[in-house]
């Protein structure tokens, strides 16, 4: 049964890289009211007009900060469920989720930072008072990483390690904003469980190139996530879990290594600051790479009958769209929370909610593969 046409969705940072996305897909098959919100109500009204000509349900804009949200104004949208895409989440506080708590709306975001989404559970308790769901990381980490190994699981009667890694298309424009917070973890230490031991590695150090099924090889390094954090818990014999992100183009991940090096040593103390330098360059060698992005998760352990075993996941998302991505397990999970077919109450990182197979189908229209096989 579908949801009822009252059914609001408020999408924050809606007309961002990955909020339009969201937005988009919420809003063009006619399940929902969706609000494009943020702090331009020129942006916003400029894709909310976009998308409600595609659009059966009513797509309207507001002004609304995630940093500052007004309850009041929140409240008066009626929402459902209020979706957080107004990312880069590594200088947010849980200001927005504590309004959505506060009218009784779910809230979801799309955080990837390690401190932000482990501690979503500080808010576990009011989160159960107002009856809803409050998650934070509906990202490619954790949400659609977990949904991966958890549907690969059976396969292994022991997993001993988790190998995954992000690598986007260069046609990709990050932003300003999030190019910063990249920057800011250069040389950065990052706690890694590797070999059964908690282990220092340094962001964007610890070059190596990686094959990726469908896409070839590139360069990846040591990227801090929620998943390093979250996954050793989840799932509880593993002894390694390692994360890996890297830039398409050779060039830009050298660049990057040589900086996380330079800052490491402490000869740079506030990488972020050279951001618009380095994406003004970025822009204009767009042409060096390609519209290609993908994402490799690599299990290994014993099978269920006992022999090692090692299984290589791969996505690959061509036509430069790899921002989709990230963006669906929270249309997935508002959907999921319309329907009524999400239960769970309270705080908590996005583990869980949604399914590998609930990822591929909202995604089958998309130039999006999947791929297994067995190494």
């Amino acid at each position: 049964m579908p949801p009822p046409a009252t059914t609001r969705v408020v999408v924050v940072g809606g007309y961002g890289a990955f909020g339009v996305r969201v937005a988009e897909r919420l809003a063009l098959r006619g399940e929902f009211d969706v609000v494009i919100a943020g702090r331009s109500i020129e942006r916003a009204r400029v894709a909310a007009e976009a998308l409600q000509r595609a659009s059966k349900n009513d797509v309207t804009a507001a002004v609304l900060d995630a940093q500052r949200p007004d309850v009041a104004a929140l409240a008066a949208l009626e929402p459902r469920v209020v979706i957080n895409a107004s990312g880069p989440f590594q200088a947010q506080d849980y200001a927005l989720a504590r309004a959505a708590i506060a009218v009784g709306a779910h809230y979801v975001d799309l955080a990837d930072a390690r401190g932000f989404v482990t501690g979503i559970t500080a808010l576990d308790r009011s989160a159960k008072q107002a009856n809803v769901l409050v998650t934070s990381g509906a990202s490619s980490v954790p949400a659609l990483a977990a949904a991966i190994v958890d549907h690969h699981m059976p396969a292994f009667a022991r997993l001993d390690t988790i190998e995954h890694g992000i690598t986007p298309a260069n046609g990709y424009d990050p932003g300003v904003a999030t190019t910063a917070s990249i920057l800011g973890g250069l040389g950065k230490p990052i706690p890694m469980l590797i070999d059964g031991e908690w282990t220092t590695v340094h962001g964007w150090l610890g070059l190596r190139r990686v094959a990726i099924p469908g896409l070839g090889s590139r360069l990846m390094a040591y990227c801090d996530v929620p998943d390093v954090e979250l996954f050793p818990a989840r799932y509880r014999n593993v002894r390694t879990v390692r994360f890996l992100a890297g830039l398409e183009v050779t060039m830009f991940q050298l660049s990057l290594w040589v900086l996380a090096m330079v800052a490491k040593r402490g000869l740079i103390s506030r990488p972020e600051r050279l951001a618009g330098v380095l994406m003004t360059m970025k822009r204009q060698l767009r042409f060096l790479g390609s519209d290609a992005g993908g994402m490799i998760v690599r299990l290994s352990g014993l099978s269920s009958e006992g022999i090692p075993l090692t299984r290589v996941v791969s996505l690959v998302a061509r036509d430069n769209m790899g921002p989709f991505v990230p963006a669906i397990a929270a249309v997935v999970i508002a959907r999921k929370l319309a329907h009524g077919d999400i239960q769970a109450r309270g705080a908590m990182p996005c583990l869980g909610l949604m399914t590998l197979t609930e990822f591929q189908a909202e995604v089958a229209d998309l130039p999006i593969e999947i791929t297994t096989h067995d190494a």
